[in-house]
């Protein structure tokens, strides 16, 4: 009888992996290494950096300071200068977006953001460069306040120019930035309502009408407001990274009876104005948007939420500061 052929010992499938197997695990290691390889930062993510919507916050005191000008008498339009004082007012805003992102991308308190995401914290951008830009709009912003200074001789606007450059560094800034101790919705006020407004109107007239002193509180308190309910969206996530931000400090109930009040002062202040300007009354259209705004900062219940009412309070910022300054020049 002929010999049966000896058949090959089966090999073990521990050392010899199937090509299907191999094919799996490969694909696994290059997922692995696409999720940890950071995407590199777009134009549009550039874009979104700059915050945008927040820019309503710097255009929307220039245009009551200018308008708030017309109340004094021999009032002549300097459109050039009410131009530099937009440029300043813009590059600063987007100059502390920028460095935002930068401060906290390298402190690592972006990685617990609730938000987009920031190009430093995500690693769409070097650090290195987000710092780069930043500087660079604070350098223009510095360029158009020096030609107002030398086009008004009001040399003492150098100190306060200083200052409003220092301010938007270290609100994140530096080593004890003042946004982590509960003290950016009071800078905003400052810079952003009386500063930007009243400095709009003295370059232009070089007097301080009660419009101009009245609109700087409205509009500094929709800025604060817009600050308030972003830090009471973050409450959390800040407490988590060590940001004692005033949300932080008085909590989300204490936070939303602040915004609640910061979005009613400016209707006060437009009611007020109604007694001299009739026009003023348009203002309270605005409150189409500023109701949603407060009802839905109330019953929120999760930080996501919180992002309709930035975007709501950003225009009211802007709608609230057109009506107004046509109020007064017509």
């Amino acid at each position: 009888m002929p010999k049966s052929k000896k058949r090959p010992a089966p090999q073990s499938r521990t050392h010899s992996p199937s090509i299907a197997g191999r094919s799996r695990a490969a694909a696994a290691r290059e997922a692995a290494a696409r999720a940890q390889t950071p995407r590199k930062a777009t134009a549009r993510d550039w874009i979104g950096a700059a915050r945008p919507r927040t820019l309503t916050l710097a255009v929307a005191p220039v245009i009551l300071g200018s308008a708030a000008a017309t109340a004094v008498d021999g009032y002549v339009w300097h459109e050039f200068r009410a131009l530099l004082c937009l440029i300043v007012a813009v590059c600063l805003q987007i100059g502390v977006n920028y460095a935002n992102d930068y401060s906290d991308g390298v402190r690592g308190t972006d990685d617990f953001r609730v938000g987009p995401a920031r190009i430093t914290a995500s690693r769409g951008a070097k650090p290195k460069t987000v710092l780069t830009v930043a500087l660079a709009f604070f350098g223009v912003a510095a360029v158009a306040g020096l030609a107002l200074v030398v086009i008004t001789q009001l040399w003492w606007l150098l100190a306060v120019g200083a200052v409003a450059i220092a301010a938007a560094w270290y609100y994140t800034g530096g080593k004890r930035p003042y946004g982590y101790a509960g003290l950016g919705e009071l800078a905003v006020f400052v810079f952003f309502g009386l500063v930007a407004t009243i400095g709009t109107t003295y370059v232009q007239v070089e007097r301080v009408p009660v419009e101009s002193w009245l609109s700087a509180i409205a509009i500094g308190s929709l800025a604060c407001a817009v600050l308030v309910v972003n830090n009471q969206r973050d409450i959390e996530q800040d407490r988590v990274a060590g940001k004692r931000t005033l949300s932080v400090k008085i909590g989300a109930r204490g936070s939303k009876i602040l915004f609640c009040v910061l979005l009613a002062i400016p209707f006060g202040v437009a009611g007020f104005f109604t007694l001299f300007y009739p026009l003023a009354l348009l203002v309270f259209f605005t409150l189409l948007m500023a109701i949603p705004a407060g009802l839905i900062a109330v019953t929120a219940r999760t930080p996501r939420e919180l992002i309709l009412v930035l975007k709501l309070t950003s225009l009211l910022a802007l709608a609230y500061a057109i009506i107004l300054a046509l109020a007064f020049t017509l």
